[in-house]
């Protein structure tokens, strides 16, 4: 793709309205318990499903490694029970040689078989994550603008680490699930086998572990549900505090949002240990009734030897069984608290891949192949919220190779403008077409390959210079990045860092001026080569010395180039081929800077008014031009 920067920055000059609440997530994102509650178990198993199916082999070799390990840990009892019985009470030391030999085997098949399922089943888990990260990253890479600007960045993080990492949890102990619901199974049907009666009084106990259970399961859902809830909530106001740390600073508000800060901990501190406590809580409910287990089968099990209705190894056996039985339960109770945190993540995973994209390429839609570069805007209506446009009826039509600038005061929807042009919102009324092809009928790639785009304040990655200027052109060679940087007048400067075009630049390029960041940005753009280029106010935030280099390369880089210029500064659009003056998101004059000089209309009296930038006169554009204020 031609785009040079990775994402549109937020609009900066239209009246839409942002959330007033800054820990709200897009619409879409629900994180109410009672909302979450309603949608979690069958569908949420169902995309597990859908993303482990790829590693059915090795989930059947786990499945089968757990099968073994669940005979191999069953038998052992059964073992011990027939030596008992057989080869001490009769006093057969062969066939005590014999059994004590099968012991140390079927011990050596438990192992090998349980190392074996858990090394598959994390094998298989890693991969499911990968996959589901993968897929996660990239749904956020082609989510509509709308949704990243609503979306707080610490919400989605939350989401795709915390979430992600508490599936984790939950694929590596699921085989250990099947095996723990396999041995409780076969431990009911062989204590049922040895003795009915004993077995009856022994498993009596556990309907009422059930009812406890089936009490405790709603509240600690919804604990867990709150958890996850309050841990996004302080992701979010992480990632604004440290994101926006120079205005904390400069605005000495430290100990404040400290102390909001303690208090969204204190709130997430506070709902994590109840859901500890409840998660807990089932584990010594478990571990008492394991106690009056083995009490009921040394009274009833111990009355029933001593009158000869079983043997002494059958008891024993209960007894081993007993406590086999309720450790699986145990480890259940264990696994369901991860499997309520999993669920719940799971949920809040899904949620995010389901988030329509809002802008999709139609099911036909052809690439836009070679384009001369004509852009026509006809009649378009647009608002971020349909309900309340912030543009109306713009038309003009950009010819090739020709320079179109947007002017206006702030709020008046130009840089709206620009982002229909390159689709990263769709035009509620109207079209917008490129060589006659409306950009909705072709795919959105295909645009980025013809429109190129640089913006008021250029978007550097922690990487090498080298890697930033060819960032979204990576078949341009060494030579093609150098011979850009030449042209743009940013060559010098480069060769003074310490690696030169190998220097890795620090987080948004913070260890560059805003001037050399911006010249980096337009070697960017002539590496891409795009035939149609948006600036979006590119020359707003540098000095007049480095202003002028750029003037210089723009002429370089506009040529045989169609251009859309946002411009505040008039010294900047004088040479346009059209100059178009947007006021409350519609268009109310157009012409050469010549023409509009000639007409008694804002860009004339602001002219002859002396002043340089349309920011200079702000909210008072309406008394320039003699017209009351809009309420847009």
């Amino acid at each position: 793709m031609a785009t040079t920067t990775p994402q549109a920055q937020p609009d900066q000059d239209s009246n839409r309205q942002r959330p007033a609440n800054s820990e709200e997530e897009h619409p879409n994102l629900h994180e109410s318990d009672e909302e979450m509650f309603a949608q979690l178990d069958s569908t949420v198993f169902k995309r597990f499903y859908y993303y482990a199916s790829p590693y059915k082999k090795a989930m059947l070799i786990a499945t089968l490694a757990v099968i073994g390990f669940t005979f191999a840990n069953l038998a052992i009892p059964l073992i011990v029970k027939i030596g008992i019985d057989s080869a001490i009470r009769e006093g057969n030391s062969s066939l005590l040689a014999i059994i004590a030999i099968t012991l140390i085997a079927v011990a050596g098949f438990y192992w090998i078989t349980n190392f074996l399922q858990n090394v598959l089943i994390t094998r298989v888990a890693l991969r499911v994550l990968y996959d589901i990260r993968a897929d996660m990253f990239l749904q956020l890479q082609r989510l509509a603008l709308s949704f990243s600007d609503k979306t707080p960045i610490g919400a989605l993080m939350a989401r795709m680490f915390g979430d992600v990492g508490a599936l984790q949890e939950m694929l590596e102990s699921s085989i250990e699930i099947v095996g723990d619901i396999l041995t409780l199974l076969g431990i009911i049907v062989i204590l049922l086998v040895l003795d009915f009666q004993l077995a009856i009084v022994t498993l009596a106990i556990v309907p009422a572990l059930f009812l406890i259970r089936i009490i405790w399961q709603p509240i600690a859902r919804r604990a867990f549900l709150r958890m996850r809830r309050n841990s996004s909530i302080v992701g979010v106001y992480l990632d604004q505090n440290v994101s926006g740390i120079r205005v904390v600073q400069a605005l000495n508000r430290q100990s404040e949002n400290h102390g909001i800060m303690g208090g969204k901990i204190h709130t997430f501190f506070w709902s994590t240990v109840r859901a500890s406590r409840l998660g807990g809580i089932l584990m010594p409910t478990v571990e008492l009734m394991t106690g009056a287990a083995l009490a009921l089968v040394l009274i009833v099990g111990g009355g029933r030897v001593l009158s000869g209705a079983i043997e002494v190894g059958t008891m024993v056996a209960f007894l081993l069984y007993v406590q086999r039985f309720f450790e699986p339960i145990r480890t259940l109770t264990m696994h369901y608290a991860v499997l309520q945190r999993a669920v719940a993540s799971g949920h809040r995973i899904f949620e995010l891949l389901d988030i329509p994209l809002g802008i999709e390429d139609k099911p036909d839609a052809q690439p836009i192949g070679e384009v001369a570069g004509t852009v026509e805007f006809k009649n378009v209506t647009f608002g971020y919220d349909p309900e309340r446009p912030i543009l109306r009826n713009i038309s003009f039509k950009a010819e090739p190779g020709q320079t179109i600038a947007l002017v206006g005061p702030t709020g008046s929807g130009k840089t709206s403008i620009t982002a229909l042009a390159h689709r990263f919102y769709d035009v509620q009324e109207g079209s917008i077409t490129i060589d006659g092809h409306d950009i909705r009928d072709v795919t959105q790639e295909s645009i980025g390959g013809v429109m190129g785009m640089v913006l008021q304040e250029p978007f550097l990655f922690s990487k090498t210079v080298l890697e930033n200027v060819r960032y979204n052109t990576v078949g341009a060679t060494r030579e093609d990045v150098v011979s850009a940087c030449k042209v743009i007048g940013a060559h010098d400067f480069v060769m003074q860092l310490e690696n030169g075009y190998d220097t890795t630049l620090e987080q948004r390029g913070s260890n560059l001026s805003i001037g050399q960041r911006q010249l980096l940005s337009f070697a960017r753009a002539l590496v891409a080569d795009p035939k149609i280029l948006v600036l979006d106010e590119a020359t707003a935030n540098i000095d007049s010395y480095t202003e002028r280099i750029i003037q210089v390369a723009l002429k370089k880089l506009l040529a045989g180039r169609t251009a859309l210029v946002i411009a505040h500064r008039l010294s900047t659009i004088r040479t346009a081929d059209k100059i178009i003056v947007v006021k409350d998101g519609e268009i109310i004059e157009s012409g050469t800077h010549t023409e509009l000089i000639g007409q008694d209309g804002l860009y004339a009296q602001l002219w002859q008014t002396n002043y340089t930038s349309f920011d200079d006169i702000s909210g008072n554009a309406d008394k320039l031009i003699g017209a009351p204020a809009s309420s847009t």
